[in-house]
């Protein structure tokens, strides 16, 4: 997630200062994209250079300053709201990165590897599966509240890294598949590599017998 974008849509609702920005911001996303103060307030300074958000006024008597969003930053906010993620540019995943290193570097166990990942993230699907569980039951609870809206938030965070773990398992064992295949196939075209057969077959018949072919026929 664009945490630029993400800290301009809480300013939306209103003023705010950093250390408030950040614990709205994890405690909507449920903790899943922690954030660090220096974190937000690099982003804030950012946004006043680029003349989206401004400071609302002094310090308070705790040295807190509040920013607000200017009619720029609510008009890129809208347009944000209305784009579809750009998918163009494919992030760099790490998993991703160490088996397609792992498959062409010499004298390591891919097998080894994609099964203790595929442990961890089951691990981890069901931690996942155990924490829906827990943010269904208190969003039907909360429902005729005013919190109600934070915990369909959470779920909606922990549905979309439920959906990524299980799609990470089957990409997973569909790994394993294509390793196993890769293994095998050289193995298959050498039994069929009639070139083969002939360095393998019998020694060849007796010289004195001519025209006998290796495996008893005759030749015409």
């Amino acid at each position: 997630m664009s945490v630029r974008s993400g800290l301009m849509a809480l300013l939306a609702e209103g003023e705010k200062y950093g250390a408030q920005l950040r614990g709205e911001f994890e405690s909507r996303t449920g903790g899943t994209w922690p954030l660090n103060v220096g974190q937000v307030y690099t982003t804030l300074d950012r946004l006043v250079r680029d003349g989206l958000a401004e400071q609302a006024g002094h310090a308070d008597t705790e040295g807190r300053i509040a920013y607000r969003l200017t009619d720029a930053g609510r008009a890129k906010l809208d347009t944000w709201w209305t784009t579809p993620v750009d998918r163009t540019n494919t992030p760099r995943d790490e998993l991703t990165i160490k088996l397609a290193l792992a498959v062409t570097a010499p004298g390591v166990d891919v097998h080894r590897v994609v099964q203790s990942q595929r442990s961890a993230t089951l691990r981890h699907l069901h931690d996942l599966t155990r924490l829906k569980r827990e943010a269904g039951g208190r969003t039907e609870g909360a429902a005729a509240h005013h919190d109600g809206a934070g915990g369909l938030a959470w779920l909606l965070v922990l549905e979309h890294l439920v959906f990524a773990a299980e799609a990470e398992v089957r990409w997973l064992d569909h790994v394993e598949t294509l390793l196993v295949r890769h293994r095998t196939a050289p193995a298959a075209g050498r039994r069929r590599d009639p070139a083969v057969r002939t360095r393998t077959a019998p020694p060849p018949p007796d010289p004195d017998v001519v025209g006998t072919m290796p495996h008893g026929g005759t030749t015409s």
